[in-house]
């Protein structure tokens, strides 16, 4: 219902370059230079021009785009209504998510579907939170689980999505078996005063979110090992070289003589999960029902993990 050209020129004003946007939509380089130059000769209007060795819109090309995202979320409202009426279901249904949300919450809702939908073909994309929102909006895939924060991806600052809040995922403490507070309940981080640490590299969205919850409860931690994997740091805690805050929904394989402690107080770092998708589509029978298995999923998943950790 809307011109293909048009969706390769609001990813292109999304993400700035022909390459990327080649990358973003599947389309070849060529492909997608050929579609930007025929919508500026259906519409008798430049919208791109060349600076230096790349492309960017003109004000016409700017304006275009501004002018769309009603035009765009109406033409999906209309769809997923029509889809509701005639009970249709896509040919294909893309899911996206991060590591930890993939495997526990989409793989999961792919399987239901592969039962409850077998004519449509379900793909799913594991990348990072960021990488799925652009997906989306490109419209590689229907449907996204992401973190919610402004360093991973800042969904409610875009009105072209949607959002469903699924869960908050606290942060437990990883313990050696026989560290002093491992058969504890819960503790607070001013307990863990003095202890070594181990998290991200600086920059990362999960180092900011280590460092919000120390700075909040007035702790200086003493981080000295830096991983990027749950696995490694759960091995590094297992063979007592310290301490590290690792999200419930996270399930680290192969998790020996370490214990998942919850961490108690106001200072409790917890990461928002939302599933998000194009705005309009939401009602759309396909996506209504993945939603709902999603927060059902969601909402047994943590208890679960937390008991089948103690």
């Amino acid at each position: 219902m809307i011109d293909r050209r048009l969706l390769t020129l609001r990813t292109f004003a999304s993400c700035g370059s022909v390459t990327a946007t080649a990358e973003l939509t599947g389309y070849s380089r060529s492909a997608v230079s050929a579609q930007l130059r025929e919508l500026q000769q259906s519409l008798g209007m430049r919208l791109l021009m060349k600076e230096g060795r790349g492309l960017h819109l003109t004000a016409a090309g700017r304006h275009l785009v501004e002018q769309t995202d009603g035009l765009i979320g109406e033409c999906d409202r209309i769809r997923s209504a029509m889809a509701s009426v005639a009970g249709a279901a896509p040919v294909e249904f893309g899911l996206g998510g991060f590591s930890s949300a993939a495997s526990n919450l989409l793989v999961p809702l792919a399987a239901e579907l592969r039962v409850s939908k077998p004519m449509v073909t379900v793909q799913m994309v594991e990348a990072s939170p960021s990488r799925c929102l652009d997906l989306l909006l490109a419209e590689r895939i229907d449907l996204a689980v992401v973190v919610a924060t402004e360093a991973e991806a800042d969904v409610g600052a875009d009105a072209r999505v949607e959002e469903t809040r699924l869960l908050d995922d606290p942060l437990d403490v990883m313990l050696p078996m026989d560290h002093r507070l491992a058969e504890r309940s819960s503790v607070s981080l001013h307990e863990l005063m003095g202890e070594v640490w181990i998290t991200d590299a600086p920059g990362t969205a999960y180092r900011a979110l280590f460092s919000a919850a120390f700075t909040a409860a007035g702790v200086n931690p003493n981080i000295r090992h830096e991983v990027t994997e749950w696995e490694t740091t759960t091995a590094l805690v297992g063979a007592g070289m310290g301490l590290g805050l690792v999200p419930r929904l996270a399930s680290p394989a192969g998790a020996e003589n370490v214990r998942r402690v919850p961490i108690s107080g106001p200072a409790r770092p917890t990461r928002r999960i939302v599933a998000a998708v194009r705005r309009g589509t939401a009602t759309a029978p396909i996506i209504a029902a993945s939603l709902a298995h999603l927060k059902d999923t969601a909402r047994r998943l943590l208890s679960e993990r937390l008991a089948d950790d103690t």
